[in-house]
Formats: structure tokens, C-alpha cells, sequence
């Protein structure tokens, strides 16, 4: 191949990853601005990681419930049908196969890897020595579209009060 073929390949390849990239930001974002605010109560967390800096490991208690829910089958990635309290915490209801939902209901997306199962993030970044912000982590305050996606935007403590910085501006 000439420089002259060697050169447009790699200016092409290099638009398409960053126009794919930036599509994928731009989704999210939508997320972030108008999805709905679910709270997913948190299992036991590791607070700490000496090689990516201050971070709390997550862990859902609700995809025990997926997974017991998709055990035995061939479901790798599934939606969820999530019932919310008053406070907006999530519990599991069942897995979503086109039946009409609540108010009270919302759909979240899950991705089953062996035998385990993620709905969200499973790691929260924050500020070096800002752990103790976060130590009464209860729930992941998590934005969700009407497909089930979903974006970290937050912790909240037992009460559903943001705890610490917000990751994103929510109007």
C-alpha cells in the first residue's frame, strides 16, 4: 500500500472511532439530563484502590435477585422491571418481557457474565481523602432512559441525601 492509501485509511479509521466515541457520550448525557432518578441499595463496598486512586467498589443488592431470576438460562443481557418506593429505592419485580408498567415502575438493563450480574457502574471515583464523604453510602443514585439504561450520577445515605460532589449537573 501506498503512504498516500496508508494515510486516508488510518484519517478514516481514526474519524469513525472518535464520531462512535462521541456518540456514546452524547447518549449518556441525554441520560444524565432527562432519564428518571432510580436509587439501587448497595451491598457491602471496598472503599479503597492503591493503584486507581480514592474509589468505592459498588455492588447491587438486587442483582442477587436477577441472577436467582436468570439462572439456568441462556440470558446474557436481559431488562429488569424495577418497582420504587417513595424514596425512589429500586427492588426487583421480575424480568421484562413487554408487559405494561406502573408509575411506580421502571425498566433497567442487566448484563449476566457468568454468574454474576451488572445493572450499573461498579465503581464510584471521587476526590483523594474525600472517603469519609461517602462512608455512609446506602444507595447509587442512578439515571435510567425508558430502554433501562442507566448512568451513575451519585451516593445517597439512608435517608436518599446525596452524599458528597454530584458527578453530573442535574437541573
Amino acid at each position: 500500500m501506498s503512504d498516500r492509501i496508508r494515510i486516508i485509511v488510518l484519517a478514516v479509521t481514526t474519524f469513525v472511532i472518535l464520531t462512535m466515541a462521541n456518540l456514546q457520550i452524547a447518549g449518556k448525557e441525554e441520560i444524565v439530563s432527562e432519564g428518571r432518578t432510580i436509587l439501587l441499595r448497595l451491598a457491602p463496598v471496598d472503599p479503597r484502590s492503591l493503584m486507581q486512586g480514592d474509589y468505592m467498589a459498588l455492588r447491587y443488592r438486587m442483582t442477587n435477585d436477577v441472577l436467582r431470576a436468570v439462572r439456568g438460562s441462556e440470558v446474557g443481557d436481559g431488562i429488569a422491571v424495577v418497582q420504587l418506593d417513595d424514596l425512589g429505592a429500586a427492588s426487583f419485580v421480575s424480568l421484562y418481557d413487554g408487559q405494561q408498567l406502573t408509575a411506580a415502575q421502571a425498566v433497567l438493563q442487566f448484563r449476566k457474565r457468568g454468574e454474576s450480574v451488572r445493572v450499573a457502574s461498579d465503581a464510584f471515583f471521587f476526590e483523594e481523602g474525600q472517603s469519609g464523604a461517602y462512608a455512609g453510602a446506602i444507595y447509587g443514585e442512578v439515571r435510567v432512559d425508558a430502554s433501562g439504561s442507566a448512568v451513575l450520577t451519585g451516593l445517597r445515605d439512608r435517608e436518599g441525601q446525596r452524599l458528597g460532589t454530584a458527578l453530573h449537573e442535574i437541573d
